[in-house]
């Protein structure tokens, strides 16, 4: 059993031994004057297709990574903090968007490694778009703005990078 305050999971080696736990826990809840959440409590083969979520992950055959709703809200986070008339220098927004970003980081580094380039991708998209914006450009950062802020760009300016970081934790012993 994996469990975090009021949440937790049972894990077991058939769908019979699932059954039967759910049972006792059913009955060990009615004893004490419980209830289970009638919607996430339910048996999950997590070695197939459409898995479970709990404590912000997804868990997947074999692999975990930011549930969906984990994902959008760091990215609204990041919307709020990469708004197009930001009038901070890009050296204090990377600062600002570092705290958030290596707080989110922390939590989901053992994601699988693919999570994390495509949010390093939106996260210089926004940053592109401010400095369009500053020079009188229209919309996204997009095509040649690639060329003009490359990624070093970004990193020189001390942006984190999530995929880096994903990488030196897995160095780390």
């Amino acid at each position: 059993m994996v469990r975090y305050a009021d949440d937790f999971v049972v894990l077991c080696h058939s769908e019979e031994e699932a059954r039967r736990a759910l049972e006792k826990i059913q009955g060990f809840t009615r004893t004490n004057g419980l209830t289970l959440h009638p919607e996430k409590t339910r048996i999950v083969d997590a070695s197939q297709r459409g898995g479970f979520d709990f404590l912000g992950y997804h868990f997947e055959r074999g692999m975990k990574w930011p549930r969906k709703k984990s994902m959008a809200k760091l990215k609204e986070n990041i919307r709020e903090k990469t708004r197009r008339t930001e009038g901070r220098n890009l050296q204090a927004i990377c600062a600002d968007l570092n705290r958030t970003l290596r707080g989110w980081f922390e939590y989901f580094k053992h994601s699988k490694s693919n999570t994390f380039a495509g949010l390093d991708a939106y996260v210089r998209g926004r940053l592109r778009s401010i400095l369009r914006k500053r020079q009188r450009g229209k919309g996204r950062g997009r095509g040649r703005d690639h060329h003009r802020w490359p990624n070093a760009y970004f990193h020189a300016q001390g942006l984190l990078s999530l995929s880096q970081s994903h990488r030196a934790a897995l160095q780390s012993p």
